[in-house]
């Protein structure tokens, strides 16, 4: 019989992380926000320490809860406002690049 660890490997997707733990979910949500919801989940369950915990039960209980947690901030939110990959961390999602530093990084031409 596998481990409550050995089933959680096997999942890959959003989808099979909210059917495993029985989490009732909108697929519109989860088509927007499919990574972010798993980077959250994960966050969370080190945040809680939960990687160690030996209660198979105990330690099914508590993904659960981060799960539908990491859910939960996406129903409510956006990518954008929650911040999870650091794209979205930077200025509010916006890279800056100057001209300057654009005109130093091309190679410079050999004047003939």
């Amino acid at each position: 019989m596998e481990t409550f660890l050995q089933q959680l490997k096997a999942l890959s997707s959003a989808e099979d992380f909210l059917q495993y733990f029985g989490v009732p979910f909108d697929q519109a949500v989860v088509n927007v926000s499919r990574l972010h919801i798993l980077k959250r989940f994960f966050q969370y369950i080190r945040q809680e320490n939960l990687l160690t915990e030996g209660n198979e039960v105990g330690l099914y209980t508590s993904y659960r809860e981060q799960l539908v947690k990491a859910y939960s901030d996406f129903v409510r939110s956006t990518p954008a406002q929650e911040k999870v990959f650091k794209v979205f961390q930077d200025v509010g999602g916006r890279q800056h690049v100057t001209l300057d530093s654009l005109k130093s990084s091309m190679p410079r031409r050999a004047m003939a």
